[in-house]
């Protein structure tokens, strides 16, 4: 069975960092094409944030967050982060990761889909 295990959430004052993990298992990392980067603030839809294609791949961000968020994997440990920083209130919100074919922003192509790690910004 496929999972998807998000990591690295918490509370940070308006200017900070956090840097979440996203770590699939039960599938080949070779078998994956792309992660997603999604979040979704109570009330609100799920937002794409960024997407990495494997084995060095195309990235791409939505414009809330290009230039202060990054994606990025490393193959050694099968693991996909995104590193965010000068973090907004307005970047609250559950953060999930994704498996998809494709590096697109929006969640219908995705096909699994993790828990969520809650990032809490403070003003």
């Amino acid at each position: 069975q496929v999972r998807v295990a998000e990591s690295g959430g918490g509370s940070v004052q308006a200017g900070g960092s956090l840097r979440l993990s996203c770590k699939p298992s039960g599938i080949d990392y070779v078998l994956i094409n792309c992660f997603g980067w999604f979040r979704q603030a109570p009330g609100k839809e799920r937002e794409g944030v960024a997407t990495i294609c494997t084995g060095g791949g195309s990235t791409a961000y939505s414009d809330s967050v290009k230039g202060r968020f990054t994606v990025s994997e490393d193959t050694s440990v099968n693991t996909v982060y995104l590193k965010m920083n000068s973090l907004k209130p307005e970047d609250a919100g559950m953060y999930y990761c994704a498996l998809g074919p494709a590096p697109v922003l929006i969640p219908g192509p995705y096909n699994h889909w993790g828990q969520g790690t809650q990032v809490t910004v403070s003003s």
